[in-house]
């Protein structure tokens, strides 16, 4: 799964932009009486964004993490100044390339794990340069 072009940075200056959010939840599995109205805002940069001027967006390209929610054109948020830990879906740089995998320990090895069978694990220490470029923290896509 490659990144298209450059990761965009934040303005450090954060805008505010309230959007209505309704004060019920939505049910998922039985449906449940709505109510009428419009209880509170909600800022989305308050609700995706902790650390402003370590976070990035970049888009997907490919299929690799479908599986794990991530598909070909969504956009991540991606948080640099996170430790990545196992578990964690990563942006890593490889030999120079982008790439989204999930960081996981395999036998005492860290490795990178795709969330779609097509794809093996890469195997860090078989690579040659590697960072880890960050942390994704969000995945937006449309339905």
């Amino acid at each position: 799964m490659e990144l298209q072009h450059r990761p965009l940075p934040l303005q450090p200056k954060r805008s505010r932009l309230t959007l209505p959010l309704a004060g019920e939840r939505v049910a998922a599995g039985f449906p449940s009486p709505a109510d009428d109205y419009i209880d509170v805002g909600i800022d989305l940069n308050e609700q995706l964004i902790r650390h402003p001027t370590s976070t990035f967006f970049l888009h997907v390209s490919g299929e690799s993490m479908t599986d794990a929610g991530i598909h070909d054109g969504d956009l991540l948020v991606v948080d640099r100044s996170l430790d990545p830990r196992p578990g964690q879906v990563v942006v890593a740089v490889l030999d120079g390339a982008f790439t989204l995998k999930r960081l996981m320990r395999h036998h005492g090895r860290l490795r990178l794990e795709a969330a779609h069978p097509d794809y093996p694990p890469l195997e860090l220490h078989r690579c040659g340069e590697v960072q880890i470029w960050g942390v994704a923290i969000h995945v937006i896509h449309p339905l």
